[in-house]
């Protein structure tokens, strides 16, 4: 080990920053009127070498007809680039086919790797290492950004994130690669086709994050395939025979265990091929929004704000506890109107018996799940409000958190009403027919935002770029500066989480109330497809390009989905339970059907626990190479200790 680090530290000493072939890979965009001083102490920094507290990489200013704007792109020399990919921790393929840590000593041994070859880092990967030097400048004894007095600095904190939160630097982005993305296009929506995705050319270009949702839609989509194909039959010719729902409803709770524990040995496979199942876990720095009075971290000794958890425990129960809880009263409350809404369409029914009257009996339900979608949209923005107010120190806790609020609002504004028709009401017929518009509904909504606004973004888009280049000379530098300008005024992802919001949310609709609503699935699979299509299409032509960022699996979302499947079961046995044919069997005690479907609804679970500890998490291959790359980690520490202890003997 300290071979290597000496080997490294001498790789960084001489390590030259200036690259005759620069390679644009990132943007930063500083606000127009930046005093001069500031740009020349933060360009220093990142081109300064890393023993003289720098970033060590490349920039140059974007040179356009008007001019210098305050725009610069951010490269690295080759070198560099290997030298952070050891320093983050990346893993490669090594000759032998095994996955292994890459380092900078042992970079031979690495599959694809030779010197001269500039693609053995993918351009993504070479983007996250730049973020993370960028990301990891710290001030070291200014007491402020030069020019700007009141943006505060301290030793060891990030110069970033003070020049984003002080609003002298606008937005820093990742290049698109044009003739990679046309590729990627082609492959990936530029043809309706049935097949696979192009999960790995997508986590070339957009990391592992957006390739592994985009691989769990995949396979979601498929998933729900069964369920379709089995409920179809079922909506046609037994809609009213309880007996065989039971055996579906049987189907559909082993059927949700099954896929939610095959997929996390799906992810295994799939970041076991990427890498990211063997990274190490990084120490996590402050978020850029926690603040606090100073003081030294305990743990790494740094200089940073101090926050007392208990204040932030009192935020939490005191202000935002209430406040959620008030929130969720006011969703029944508009619940409650729904009801009121249903009911007075069921009247003018009655007294009209028209084809008028028979649409007005959906209305109330269309206009009810409109109104969820707003209230979860406002919500949303309140819970992020709260949460950052909360000041949490680490940005996993902050995302815990917010996660926590949006799936409790989320779960009882969308399916309160579906549980009240169902345990309070006893209607059925309603049950059904809310279901389904509440489920086709929101598809609609969601499709519209995700599908036709796109479109017409890119169409805009693609136009103001035809008057561009029409006006402009296709010289290469105007080319690139066209492509930077066009790409900064483009929206900014803002990450899985929406996404995996709305496949939990229709998850429920899924499963909940199967035995219901068998066609939830056949919506649901044809809602898929087209989201697969619609997404892609935002994330290659509406957005600017996300950096990558690495991941093992899908993290809280697949206690999410779990969790609504356990929950599944619960609603399936008391709905089967409640059915005549099964109150019948029952005719002299209601405690003994009461206490049946306990019984039934307990196995149930016990068969879910069961086979979720039988099916492996990690394939038997995968698992016997993590246990070889741990055993041999731990040789090697082995030998290097013998080896410093047999040096200490002879000195």
């Amino acid at each position: 080990m300290a071979g290597k680090m000496k080997e490294m530290v001498e790789s960084w000493s001489f390590l030259d920053t200036a690259e005759s072939n620069f390679r644009p890979l990132v943007v930063i965009e500083l606000a127009k009127g930046t005093k001069e001083e500031t740009i020349e102490w933060f360009t220093k920094r990142i081109v300064d070498k890393k023993a003289n507290g720098g970033a060590q990489l490349l920039i140059k200013p974007l040179v356009t007809e008007n001019g210098v704007e305050n725009i610069y792109l951010v490269g690295a020399s080759h070198l560099r680039l290997l030298l952070g990919a050891e320093a983050v921790g990346l893993v490669k393929e090594c000759s032998d086919n095994s996955m292994r840590t890459f380092t900078y000593s042992s970079r031979k041994t690495f599959k694809h790797f030779a010197d001269d070859n500039h693609n053995f880092l993918t351009m993504a990967e070479c983007q996250y290492i730049i973020k993370h030097e960028l990301e990891n400048l710290r001030a070291k004894d200014e007491k402020m950004i030069p020019g700007y007095p009141q943006a505060k600095l301290y030793p060891g904190k990030s110069i970033v994130r003070r020049l984003l939160t002080s609003g002298v630097l606008v937005q820093i982005f990742p290049l698109h690669d044009r003739e990679e993305l046309k590729k990627l296009s082609h492959s990936w929506y530029g043809r309706v086709k049935i097949g696979y995705q192009p999960l790995d050319d997508i986590r070339c270009y957009f990391g592992e994050t957006i390739a592994l949702y985009f691989g769990f839609l995949e396979y979601f989509t498929f998933a729900l395939i069964p369920m379709a194909v089995i409920g179809i039959p079922y909506y046609m010719f037994a809609w009213e025979d309880y007996d065989k729902y039971v055996m579906f409803a049987t189907f559909n709770l082993l059927w949700s265990t099954v896929i939610l524990e095959v997929w996390k040995r799906m992810c295994a496979i799939l970041t076991y091929r990427w890498g990211t199942l063997l990274m190490k876990r990084q120490f996590e720095e402050p978020r850029p929004g926690f603040h606090g009075v100073l003081g030294i971290n305990p743990v790494t000794g740094r200089e940073e704000p101090m926050y007392s958890s208990i204040k932030r425990q009192l935020r939490i129960y005191l202000v935002s506890l209430p406040f959620v809880c008030l929130c969720l009263y006011f969703s029944l409350y508009v619940m409650m109107i729904y009801f009121d809404l249903e009911q007075w369409a069921l009247d003018y029914h009655k007294e009209n018996e028209s084809n008028f009257s028979s649409l007005m009996l959906y209305v109330p339900s269309i206009i009810y799940a409109v109104v969820i979608e707003i209230m979860n949209l406002i919500y949303r923005y309140a819970a992020e409000f709260l949460t950052s107010w909360e000041n949490h120190r680490l940005e996993s806790s902050y995302q815990n958190h917010l996660i926590l609020k949006v799936l409790v609002f989320n779960f009882l504004n969308c399916f309160a009403s579906l549980f009240y028709i169902a345990f309070v009401m006893f209607d059925m017929k309603l049950l059904r027919q809310s279901l389904a518009t509440l489920l086709i509904t929101s598809q609609i909504l969601n499709q519209f935002a995700e599908s036709l606004l796109p479109y017409w973004l890119q169409k805009r888009y693609n136009r103001r770029m035809k008057k561009r280049m029409c006006s402009k000379k296709t010289d290469m530098d105007l080319s690139l500066a066209d492509q930077v300008n066009m790409e900064k005024e483009m929206g900014t992802y803002l990450g899985t989480f929406d996404d995996y919001l709305e496949l939990f949310l229709q998850f429920g609709y899924v499963s909940l109330f199967s035995c219901v609503y068998p066609l939830a699935a056949v919506f649901a699979v044809l809602n898929n497809i087209t989201e697969i299509y619609s997404d892609a299409l935002k994330m290659c032509r509406v957005y600017k390009r996300p950096f990558a960022e690495p991941t093992a699996n899908i993290g809280v979302w697949q206690l999410a989905f779990e969790t609504m499947s356990v929950i599944s079961v619960v609603t399936n046995c008391i709905l089967i339970g409640m059915s005549p044919e099964v109150d019948a069997l029952f005719p002299d005690s209601k405690m003994d059907l009461v206490l049946t479907v306990a019984l039934v609804e307990h196995l149930l679970l016990a068969v879910k626990f069961i086979m979720a500890f039988v099916i492996p998490d990690k394939p038997r291959d995968i698992q016997m190479k993590l246990a070889k790359l741990e055993f041999e980690s731990l040789e090697a520490l082995k030998q290097q200790q013998m080896k410093l202890a047999a040096e200490s003997l002879q000195e």
